[in-house]
């Protein structure tokens, strides 16, 4: 079965600060066509997004399926708080890399 990366169906892929000990990452699609199939598939997931950033399940604290923005949305909580001792990202906005390995099923 043929795929396609995410970078070719999203129009925004990002992840920004949720407060000092959240991360929250947006996927948010180029129309409701797109987003509809890719959100059918159930590729992206909890399951995934927890593979994609080495953590477990329970370090997520939401998931949504945002129909109305024709987004998908996680939040985690984050490694290191915002701005402490060995933090490298004191706004998250370099957080979103591993979002771009997804690969959904195309027909």
């Amino acid at each position: 079965m043929k795929t396609k990366n995410i970078t070719e169906l999203a129009e925004v892929i990002r992840s920004k600060n949720s407060g000092p000990f959240e991360l929250t990452f947006d996927i948010i699609f180029k129309d409701y066509d797109t987003y509809y199939k890719v959100k059918s598939k159930g590729v992206i997931n909890k399951e995934l997004i927890a593979k994609l950033y080495n953590i477990d399940p329970s370090q997520i604290v939401t998931f949504v399926e945002f129909d109305a923005a024709k987004a998908i949305k996680a939040t985690i909580t984050r490694p290191v708080s915002s701005g402490a001792i060995g933090e490298t990202d004191v706004y998250g906005a370099q957080q979103h890399a591993p979002l771009l390995q997804i690969e959904i099923p195309w027909d």
